[in-house]
């Protein structure tokens, strides 16, 4: 099984050990493991303290450093288990979560050899095992709700190798940083981050989900091809004759509790996950904590280039909550009622998606405007793989076919492999304030620039959750303006570069909605 291309490439980032074609756990870490699923009357894992030394123990099983770990983790998992949680909380988690997890681990090389095997018939053929999904390497890995579990597991214990994971680009995936809380100088936020990962295994221990989540790297090509979407310049966005799509506008409310069936945007930095596993508290952090599953695809899917996203369908939310940043807190048990697909998958779509961080007055020049809408569709386009009809390009020998809206409504490869969603053409996009906030981007151009790729990628409409912001308090007045002039993707984009042209030259200090309205008028 070892000599599998996709287990070779990421089996060095995993805690088992190849053994006479079989992966397996290492002598004395199964030991160890056997005798904490036997629970804490033999173990004596029975407090945080105890549950801070088995994990010094089987680091150095297997031969990983553990002062490697992050400041305070094992004095975080002592102080969180033995003084932040109820005595009662903290009994059960010792006396039947533990066990199980570690029972759970040991499943782990059977796990993974029924993954493989499975995998080349997933989707008839194409490649969908656990291996590392490079940047610029487009492809989907499926796993189930079971693996995902036990890979989580892992993470709880800090048994994952941590060395070369940032040179490829990887985020740690260990929870030493998550418990590492003790230094800080505001800690709730944290211990309720951790509340929400712990109620998540509470609960896959009563009672295991048997779906499956797929994970895909989504790439908008930097070639040209004739027959297929590639990275649009500016004239291709100037030229394109696309209608602008619906929006339904949010004052208040998450995206995650939008009501209907939408891809669901996740305000990524470039490493998938961000600061998920360390101290920070953004709106995607929240989102991995509520729905954890999400946290596996930081095992194997390094950053993103500036033409990629990732799309995840299937993740189960098990968390409520309430707050938003230092306000955060874990509020309870969440049930997930979404529907299944037919591959299993809970019919929840989250597309990570980076914006520009700190961009200042560099948000304004052509190329910025370019980078943020072409990172927007390349997450927002369908997964099938696209193709234009060229008949309907006599440019197709340029390297700038104009996107129009033909190729709005492309045809579709006939390849059933790779297009395992046949009703997403149907499926709008939910958003909100992306690349705002902490990455310093202007709220009134990013939504213009991701309603242009929504409409571009021919999705029918766009959800935006405003979360509030000041600044938006007129968009419905600039969409019904906008949709009074009757406004291309192609209007529309040659409006946000007059702005930014004047903007970045200083004729104008408005904003961008007050700009456009008086321009309109005019």
């Amino acid at each position: 099984m070892e000599q599998r291309p996709d287990l070779r490439s990421i089996l060095q980032y995993l805690p088992l050990v190849a053994q006479s074609s079989s992966l397996v756990w290492p002598p004395s870490v199964e030991e160890e493991l056997q005798t904490m699923s036997r629970g804490p009357s033999e173990s004596m894992v029975n407090s945080g303290e105890a549950l801070a030394l088995h994990i010094t123990n089987i680091q150095k099983s297997l031969s990983l450093n553990a002062s490697d770990l992050a400041p305070y983790a094992l004095q975080g998992y002592a102080l969180f288990f033995d003084k932040k949680i109820s005595r009662e909380e903290s009994a059960n988690f010792f006396g039947e979560v533990v066990p199980a997890l570690c029972r759970l681990l040991l499943q782990l090389p059977s796990l993974l050899e029924k993954h493989y095997q499975k995998a080349d018939h997933v989707l008839d053929g194409v490649t969908s095992g656990l291996r590392l999904l490079c940047p610029q390497e487009a492809g989907i890995v499926v796993l189930s709700q079971e693996l995902i579990a036990t890979l989580l597991a892992c993470s709880f214990f800090c048994l994952f190798p941590e060395v070369d994971r940032r040179l490829n680009n990887l985020q740690g995936i260990n929870f030493d940083g998550l418990f590492s809380f003790p230094y800080m100088r505001d800690c709730t936020k944290q211990e309720n981050k951790i509340k929400c990962l712990i109620h998540y295994f509470g609960r896959i221990c009563r009672c295991m989900p048997t779906g499956f989540v797929s994970f895909e790297r989504k790439i908008l090509p930097l070639e040209y091809h004739a027959h297929f979407v590639s990275y649009p310049g500016a004239d291709s966005w100037a030229n394109s004759i696309t209608p602008l799509c619906s929006i339904e506008v949010h004052t208040s409310g998450a995206i995650e509790d939008q009501p209907g069936e939408a891809l669901e945007v996740d305000f990524a930095d470039e490493f998938f996950g961000g600061l998920t596993l360390s101290y920070d508290t953004l709106q995607e952090e929240i989102r991995f904590v509520i729905n954890p599953e999400l946290i596996a695809g930081m095992i194997f899917l390094p950053r993103m280039d500036a033409n990629e996203a990732i799309e995840i369908v299937g993740v189960e939310r098990f968390s409520r909550y309430t707050g938003y940043g230092p306000s955060f807190q874990y509020a309870g048990d969440y049930t997930d009622k979404k529907d299944l697909d037919i591959f299993k998958r809970r019919k929840t779509r989250v597309i990570a998606i980076d914006a520009m961080p700190g961009p200042g007055m560099g948000q304004y020049k052509l190329d910025a405007l370019i980078r943020e809408v072409n990172k927007a569709f390349s997450g927002y386009m369908h997964q099938c793989k696209y193709k234009i009809d060229v008949k309907h390009h006599p440019e197709a020998s340029s390297s700038h076919v104009p996107l129009t809206s033909d190729s709005a409504s492309q045809v579709i490869e006939s390849s059933d492999r790779w297009c395992i969603d046949h009703e997403e053409k149907k499926i709008g996009v939910a958003t909100g304030n992306w690349g705002c906030g902490v990455f310093g981007g202007d709220p009134e151009l990013k939504i213009m620039l991701q309603w242009l790729a929504i409409s571009q990628s021919g999705r029918p409409f766009m959800s935006y959750y405003t979360f509030g912001l000041q600044a938006l308090q007129n968009l419905n007045q600039v969409i019904e303006r906008v949709a009074l002039q009757e406004m291309t993707v192609g209007d529309l984009w040659k409006k946000l570069v007059e702005y930014s042209s004047e903007r970045l030259s200083r004729r104008t200090w408005l904003g961008f909605f007050s700009w456009l309205m008086t321009s309109l008028s005019t």
